[in-house]
Protein backbone atom coordinates (compact mmCIF):
# COMPACT_ATOMS: atom_id res chain seq x y z
CA UNK A 1 0.00 0.00 0.00
CA UNK A 2 2.65 2.22 0.65
CA UNK A 3 4.68 1.30 -2.19
CA UNK A 4 3.78 4.37 -4.54
CA UNK A 5 3.92 6.60 -1.48
CA UNK A 6 7.77 7.42 -1.24
CA UNK A 7 7.96 8.63 -5.07
CA UNK A 8 5.11 10.95 -5.00
CA UNK A 9 6.28 12.54 -1.78
CA UNK A 10 9.80 13.08 -3.14
CA UNK A 11 8.21 14.35 -6.18
CA UNK A 12 6.32 16.58 -3.78
CA UNK A 13 9.35 17.77 -2.09
CA UNK A 14 10.84 18.62 -5.31
CA UNK A 15 7.91 20.45 -6.27
CA UNK A 16 7.71 22.91 -3.33
CA UNK A 17 11.52 23.32 -3.81
CA UNK A 18 10.87 24.60 -7.13
CA UNK A 19 8.59 26.63 -6.23
CA UNK A 20 10.23 28.19 -3.03
CA UNK A 21 13.12 29.34 -5.49
CA UNK A 22 10.98 30.70 -7.75
CA UNK A 23 9.29 33.00 -4.70
CA UNK A 24 12.88 34.09 -3.40
CA UNK A 25 13.52 34.93 -6.95
CA UNK A 26 10.61 37.09 -7.49
CA UNK A 27 11.23 38.48 -4.39
CA UNK A 28 14.74 39.24 -4.43
CA UNK A 29 13.63 41.21 -8.10
CA UNK A 30 10.81 42.78 -6.61
CA UNK A 31 13.51 44.28 -3.83
CA UNK A 32 15.83 45.50 -6.84
CA UNK A 33 13.03 47.33 -8.72
CA UNK A 34 11.22 48.89 -5.58
CA UNK A 35 15.48 50.57 -4.47
CA UNK A 36 15.39 51.51 -7.66
CA UNK A 37 11.68 52.87 -7.80
CA UNK A 38 12.82 55.05 -4.51
CA UNK A 39 15.95 56.72 -6.69
CA UNK A 40 13.34 58.11 -9.15
CA UNK A 41 11.81 61.00 -9.00
CA UNK A 42 8.01 61.66 -10.38
CA UNK A 43 6.90 64.90 -11.41
CA UNK A 44 3.49 66.45 -11.76
CA UNK A 45 1.91 69.66 -12.29
CA UNK A 46 -1.29 72.03 -11.68
CA UNK A 47 -2.63 74.95 -13.31
CA UNK A 48 -1.44 74.75 -16.81
CA UNK A 49 2.47 74.31 -15.62
CA UNK A 50 2.21 77.24 -12.87
CA UNK A 51 2.59 74.62 -10.38
CA UNK A 52 5.28 71.47 -10.11
CA UNK A 53 5.70 69.13 -7.77
CA UNK A 54 8.51 66.65 -7.50
CA UNK A 55 8.26 63.73 -5.02
CA UNK A 56 10.59 60.61 -5.21
CA UNK A 57 10.18 57.06 -4.85
CA UNK A 58 9.73 56.97 -1.37
CA UNK A 59 6.55 59.19 -1.24
CA UNK A 60 9.11 62.62 -0.04
CA UNK A 61 8.34 65.82 -1.64
CA UNK A 62 11.87 66.93 -3.32
CA UNK A 63 10.83 69.80 -4.65
CA UNK A 64 7.78 72.55 -5.21
CA UNK A 65 8.70 74.98 -8.37
CA UNK A 66 5.81 77.84 -8.48
CA UNK A 67 5.90 80.13 -11.67
CA UNK A 68 5.29 84.12 -11.13
CA UNK A 69 1.87 84.00 -12.17
CA UNK A 70 0.91 81.10 -9.50
CA UNK A 71 2.21 83.88 -6.93
CA UNK A 72 -1.29 86.14 -6.45
CA UNK A 73 -1.23 87.43 -2.66
CA UNK A 74 -4.93 87.90 -2.98
CA UNK A 75 -5.83 84.36 -3.62
CA UNK A 76 -3.57 81.98 -1.59
CA UNK A 77 -6.16 79.52 -1.59
CA UNK A 78 -5.83 78.63 -5.26
CA UNK A 79 -2.03 78.04 -4.79
CA UNK A 80 -2.17 75.72 -1.96
CA UNK A 81 -5.31 73.84 -4.26
CA UNK A 82 -2.77 73.40 -6.93
CA UNK A 83 0.31 72.69 -5.02
CA UNK A 84 -2.22 69.89 -2.85
CA UNK A 85 -2.99 68.93 -6.63
CA UNK A 86 0.20 68.05 -8.21
CA UNK A 87 1.61 66.52 -5.22
CA UNK A 88 -1.29 63.96 -5.09
CA UNK A 89 -0.88 63.11 -8.74
CA UNK A 90 3.21 62.65 -8.49
CA UNK A 91 2.04 60.48 -5.52
CA UNK A 92 -0.29 58.70 -7.28
CA UNK A 93 2.41 58.16 -9.93
CA UNK A 94 4.90 56.19 -7.41
CA UNK A 95 1.73 54.14 -6.44
CA UNK A 96 0.63 53.15 -9.82
CA UNK A 97 4.38 51.99 -10.20
CA UNK A 98 4.64 49.85 -7.06
CA UNK A 99 1.66 47.94 -7.70
CA UNK A 100 2.83 47.31 -11.04
CA UNK A 101 6.40 46.02 -8.94
CA UNK A 102 4.10 44.32 -6.76
CA UNK A 103 1.96 42.62 -9.30
CA UNK A 104 5.07 41.65 -11.25
CA UNK A 105 6.60 39.86 -8.23
CA UNK A 106 3.51 37.79 -7.89
CA UNK A 107 3.12 37.26 -12.02
CA UNK A 108 3.52 33.27 -13.32
CA UNK A 109 3.95 31.68 -9.62
CA UNK A 110 2.25 28.73 -8.65
CA UNK A 111 -0.47 28.25 -6.88
CA UNK A 112 -0.51 26.92 -3.17
CA UNK A 113 -4.12 25.12 -3.93
CA UNK A 114 -2.84 21.74 -4.13
CA UNK A 115 -0.81 21.99 -1.00
CA UNK A 116 -3.82 21.98 1.03
CA UNK A 117 -2.54 25.96 2.00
Amino acid sequence: MGGGMPGNMNNLMKQAQRMQRQIEEKQAEAESRKAELEAKEFKASAGGGAVEVTVNGKLEVVSVALSQEAVDPDDIETLQDMIVAAANEAIKQVKGEQEAIDAAASEGLPGLGGFGF
